[in-house]
Parts: C-alpha cells; structure tokens; sequence
C-alpha cells in the first residue's frame, strides 16, 4: 500500500480506502456485522487505513453502527470518514437534509457512540446547499471540536450537482473556513471535477477523497449493455435507458484504454490516483476479494496514461 498526505495535515491516507454506503443495505445485499468485520480485516490486512460511512448510510446509522462494532479492539489503526446533515428517511428509503445547529449537535454525538469512539478524524458537511453551508454557528460548533480534539479534520463532501453546475461557492468557503479537505465524484466517466475543484484543491493544498471511482460499479467491466439490475439495487432507480447508456460508454472505454489482460476496474482506481490531486479513493466493496482486487490496484499505476 502507498499513503498519501491529507492535504497540509500530517494525516497520512491509504491511496486505496473501503466506502460503506453498501453497508446501509441499498445495493440489493444485506451485511452481517460477520461479513463487515471479514471486509475491514481484509482491508487492514492489505494496507487500508481510511473507513469512509455517514448516519444515513441506512436505516438507524446502520453503516455507522456495523463499522462501530468492528474497530471496537483497533481504534487508533483507523482514519474514520464520517458526514453530517443527511437522515436517512425510513418510510422513502431516501436521505433529508437537517443542517439545523441543534440537530448537528445531536447526530456529532450519536456518531460517537454508533462508533465507539471518542473522536472522529474526518467529519464533513454532506451535499449541502450554499445557504445551509453560509452558517456561522455551526463552523464555530465545528471548529470549537476541533480545538477540543474531538475532530482531527474538517471538511465538505460536495453534492455532485454542485461540481457539475461549477459552483464554487463551497469551495471557496473550504479556504475562507480553513478547512482541510473535500470529498467529490471522480471517475473515468465523471471527469468535470478537473475543470475547477481540482486544481483549486492542488493549488490551495486541500486534501481530495475521491468518491464512486467505479462509478457505482459501472468501470468494474463486470456488466454488459443491457443488464438489468433488481429492484432492491440502488442503480435499478437510474432507469435502463441510463444504465445502458453509461454501460456503452464503459465498453468504449475498455476497448480503446484498458490495456490486455488487466482488470478494469483496478485500472480504473489507478486512472483516479494517476491525478496527484487526489489524496484517496474509497470504493464501496461487496466481499474480501473485491478489497484485494482494489488495493491491487497500485501495481497498476504505471500504466495508466
């Protein structure tokens, strides 16, 4: 494994991290704390230092919960990556947005306890809009956490409309807070983020998680146009046309840029970190072989173009 400074901290990332929104239950698989504790053993096991979850990856902060459980004995080997302001709404299975104070305070506490910890290394305001961002006592709640070590790192994962409509409000507001890093969609087939956030980011020394790098399993190369995901399955809801059209995209770019006898989609984690932007990437992972298949991905960056 390589590791990667987060931006000026001295906070050292694995290049390679394990994303959980699939620990909620929303990609059509159900997770055991059994098969958590097998996915971030194997993690550890390669490498991986950096956990990426948030309240609403789930019903009941299930995500939170499930990885709470598992580094209960290894705390202090763990960067985690955790959001605020999203709920997970039960009866539409769909996340709200609550960025009032008093609701912050309340979900920073619940994430400690779903965590067992006493201290979170990543917190971030979770695809917010501007005017919930543009308030001032919930930085100054933030930032007086982080003077009490409660936090390590303070950052924003932006909304993917926000990076698509070129909106740097936010992103200005990363410097102006003095805020450490980002979070954002990068991928082969997601590329905006260069246009702006980027080179913002590289410039200003803000640290980048890159989020969905397999676009959603789409540059795994494991699906064909055509395939139909089942209705339990958090990509069914894009609709086929969609689905077949960012799958027809995939074939083209696995034809004319993955090189013979390489896995796509360790080529296509190796395409993200290619950027230096980029401090780590955290795909979401269904069992232990895909978290091999993703740390085995740095051999690869020599090839990469």
């Amino acid at each position: 494994m390589k590791y990667r400074n987060l931006g000026s901290t001295d906070i050292r990332l694995s290049l390679i991290g394990v994303g959980t929104h699939q620990f909620g239950g929303d990609w059509g698989i159900p997770f055991s704390q059994k098969e958590v504790n097998s996915i971030m053993s194997t993690a550890q096991q390669n490498g991986i230092n950096i956990v990426d979850t948030a309240p609403c990856y789930g019903p009941d902060n299930l995500s939170e919960k499930l990885i709470g459980k598992y580094i209960t004995n290894n705390r202090d080997e763990w960067f985690i990556s955790t959001k605020f302001g999203q709920k997970y709404n039960i009866s539409t299975k769909k996340e709200i947005s609550d960025f009032t104070l008093p609701n912050i305070e309340k979900q920073f506490q619940q994430s400690l306890k779903n965590l067992k910890t006493d201290y979170i290394d990543l917190y971030q305001f979770h695809s917010g809009n501007n005017l919930e961002f543009d308030n001032e006592d919930l930085w100054a709640f933030l930032h007086n956490q982080v003077d009490n070590g409660a936090i390590k790192a303070l950052g924003v994962s932006f909304s993917h409309n926000l990076v698509n409509d070129g909106d740097t409000h936010q992103l200005d507001g990363v410097k102006n807070l003095g805020l450490d890093f980002v979070q954002l969609v990068y991928n082969r087939i997601t590329k905006v983020a260069e246009e702006k956030f980027l080179p913002f980011c590289k410039k200003n020394k803000i640290g980048v998680l890159s989020r969905v790098p397999l676009a959603k399993g789409f540059l795994s190369g494991n699906y064909q146009p055509g395939h139909r995901f089942s209705k339990d399955d958090h990509r069914h809801k894009f609709g086929n046309t969609m689905n077949d059209l960012l799958l027809k995209k995939v074939d083209k770019i696995k034809k004319k840029e993955v090189p013979p006898n390489i896995n796509m989609s360790e080529w296509s984690l190796g395409w993200c970190l290619n950027n230096k932007a980029i401090t780590s990437v955290i795909p979401g992972c269904k069992n232990m072989d895909q978290v091999k298949s993703n740390a085995s991905s740095l051999k690869y960056l020599k090839n990469v173009k």
